[in-house]
């Protein structure tokens, strides 16, 4: 943690947001419906089940395809940023968010590159060990993208906190020369700020299906702009920093969990150990 913000109201109507929160349309007699963050109306990933007891999820859907980054803030992002106001960044990515009040939180992150089955992948380890394998599939959940894992620490006995960045597109759509440039600054030791809209989901298992029957506190960075730095950050094994607006009326988690945020993620990191 290096620094947090007051919380604030930014964003637009939803007709004018380019990313927005919504949920599945279903014709009458459908299943249950699906909790979506939207990129210009298309649904761009599926997250967290609205009951607080199913897995914590993010999914990425066919239609994810766009990046948001604005040009008119990338020399001011190629540096560090030392306070979340700094040069008007919260003001730009304002403009593409939908209505709503978020808690702008400056972060110190180094990212590990994670491939959805592989070594260090969440849904095949911590989640599994609380929730057990899908009843249905008979497998993991699975995100459909690699992701970025930067931090985790407990919050208490039974509740851990989980981070991570998950990209708009995969890293294997970035430019390779664009990363290796940044490789080269982080070699050089400077840093510099990708930008993200944040969830933190709450979620508990309703059975003791697994091991390790805990409160998982999801905290996710949904990039909006940083796509290159963040790959060049896990390659080269340095930091980045991060400029996350947390969405606090679309988390599912209260105004105590929230507010506890700060101060957990300021904590020492920590694993959890499960199977225990």
């Amino acid at each position: 943690m290096i620094k947090v913000g007051n919380p604030r109201s930014l964003g637009l109507p939803v007709p004018g947001a380019r990313l927005h929160f919504g949920t599945e349309r279903h014709e009458t007699g459908g299943g249950p419906r699906r909790r979506l963050l939207m990129v210009d109306d298309d649904p761009a990933f599926e997250l967290s089940f609205y009951c607080g007891t199913c897995p914590f999820l993010f999914r990425r859907l066919e239609t994810a395809t766009q990046k948001l980054s604005l040009e008119s803030v990338q020399e001011r992002l190629a540096g560090a940023l030392d306070d979340p106001d700094d040069g008007g960044v919260i003001d730009a990515f304002g403009a593409l968010l939908p209505e709503g009040e978020y808690l702008p939180l400056l972060l110190g992150v180094e990212p590990r590159l994670v491939v959805p089955g592989q070594e260090g992948d969440y849904f095949s380890d911590e989640q599994v060990a609380t929730w057990g394998i899908d009843q249905f599939w008979g497998l993991p959940q699975y995100p459909h993208t690699p992701y970025y894992r930067t931090f985790e620490t407990a919050v208490d006995a039974d509740a851990h906190l989980y981070e991570f960045v998950v990209p708009m597109v995969p890293p294997t759509w970035n430019e390779r020369e664009r990363v290796e440039e940044y490789v080269a600054l982080m070699e050089q030791g400077r840093e510099s700020t990708a930008v993200a809209i944040s969830t933190l989901d709450v979620c508990q298992p309703a059975l003791d299906l697994g091991d390790d029957p805990s409160t998982h506190w999801g905290l996710t960075h949904f990039l909006l702009d940083g796509h290159h730095k963040l790959e060049a950050a896990a390659t080269a094994g340095g930091p980045v920093r991060l400029l996350s607006l947390l969405a606090l009326g679309e988390s599912l988690a209260g105004a105590e969990d929230s507010a506890r945020l700060p101060a957990l993620r300021a904590r020492p990191r920590s694993t959890r150990a499960t199977g225990t």
